[in-house]
């Protein structure tokens, strides 16, 4: 598996703010790890894109930018379409669907600059949404999604024939989606994959991303729910490593006075519920869920759709998946192309942590060094986090989920 951070935890909607967040960051963040090369999984803003699918000279300053930080690019978050840092994003996060050409012509955008920046020899992806949010969504727009994919796919294998390029598209379910859970995009893509001749979707072009706070999130058993996926005749692309927040008693005052601090107004925080009976009941923000007169049960864990960074463990009563996390990326680690999987960390909630961000390049060099050691096996210059400088983010962190 290739590692990577995913870079749309920075702001930038144009060519040199890309730039500038690669050598202020991703480099640093490189060195800070130990890395001769780092992998980023780049977030394109989709008018960055175009000029980057359409202007071979700025494709050109992002590669020698890349190539100066001793950076490669194998992977592009295509999810968030563009404004992924505006004040509120909530619901933004999913438009356009993909019942709007916008969302493939993106999408392919993406795969044109990622063919040129490839490193020679290595496969490429793309993460992008799970066709929309959950409502409205009809037949018709199923329909008119199933059509786009059909055509971007078509379109990666005539990117393939002309460039010798493979990219492969992965979709990620997300909860609140039209594909909410790995269950759901088994049952909705794979009936309908097949040729692009008869409006079906090429399975060699196109897969699932794996993003497992997400699937953490689900209170799927996550290698069961990997080999349901092998076993469908679906490709894993991509994994994005993440983790969720888990809280054992949700009616702990203690324990609802630490998460309510993670109800920030930036980002949606989809909040699950394990009753006991195994349903799993669903509220789409976190606020909602800590609502004193009509807010999720509390007689079963919950989990919550906000990315905790991996290598600092909340204090308790609060804690987070990366069980979850490691379990999942060894079952994928067991599929017959497991191993050629993009593994992206993808943290991009540390603008908005409890307690501030800290030092952000430290705090990605801890996460990549805690995911080569935890989930590739590489102890290499693996440190603590007080000897890597994070000790002010992961006390940032602690305090508040400890009060």
């Amino acid at each position: 598996m290739e590692l990577s951070y995913c870079t749309n935890v920075h702001p930038a909607e144009d060519l040199d703010g890309v730039l500038d967040q690669l050598s202020r960051y991703a480099g640093p963040a490189r060195r800070a790890a130990g890395l001769d090369r780092l992998g980023v999984g780049l977030w394109l803003p989709a008018p960055l894109a175009h000029r980057l699918a359409t202007d071979s000279a700025a494709r050109d300053r992002l590669r020698a930018g890349l190539e100066t930080e001793g950076l490669e690019v194998r992977t592009i978050n295509a999810f968030p379409f563009t404004s992924f840092h505006a004040e509120v994003v909530k619901l933004d996060v999913y438009r356009p669907d993909w019942t709007d050409p916008r969302r493939a012509e993106f999408t392919l955008d993406c795969a044109r600059v990622l063919a040129d920046l490839l490193p020679e020899g290595a496969d490429g992806s793309i993460s992008t949404l799970p066709l929309g949010w959950r409502f409205p969504w009809t037949p018709a727009e199923d329909d008119l999604a199933t059509a786009a994919l059909s055509h971007v796919s078509a379109e990666l294998r005539e990117l393939r024939d002309r460039t010798g390029r493979t990219i492969r598209l992965a979709i990620e379910p997300e909860p609140g989606c039209v594909l909410d859970t790995v269950d759901d995009i088994i049952g909705w893509l794979a009936p309908r994959l097949g040729p692009t001749a008869l409006g079906r979707i090429d399975p060699e072009f196109v897969g699932i991303c794996l993003d497992t706070c997400h699937l953490a999130t689900s209170f799927a058993d996550p290698t069961e729910t990997v080999r349901r996926v092998g076993a469908a005749g679906i490709r894993i692309p991509k994994v994005q490593a993440s983790a969720a927040l888990h809280i054992a008693d949700p009616a702990e005052p203690a324990a609802r006075e630490a998460l309510a601090a993670f109800a920030e107004p930036r980002y949606l925080h989809q909040t699950r519920a394990l009753a006991p009976d195994g349903a799993v009941i669903r509220v789409d923000d976190l606020p909602d869920a800590l609502d004193e007169t009509d807010g999720l049960r509390t007689d079963g864990p919950w989990r919550v759709h906000f990315h905790v960074p991996l290598h600092l463990e909340p204090e308790t009563p609060l804690s987070s998946t990366t069980d979850v996390l490691r379990r999942a990326v060894a079952a994928v680690r067991e599929l017959p192309d497991g191993d050629g999987a993009h593994l992206d960390v993808e943290t991009y909630t540390w603008t908005v942590l409890p307690g501030g961000a800290g030092d952000l390049v430290e705090g990605i060099a801890s996460e990549l060094r805690w995911a080569r050691a935890e989930l590739l096996g590489d102890d290499a210059d693996l440190r603590s986090a007080e000897t890597a400088g994070t000790g002010r983010a992961a006390a940032s962190v602690a305090e508040v989920v400890a009060s």
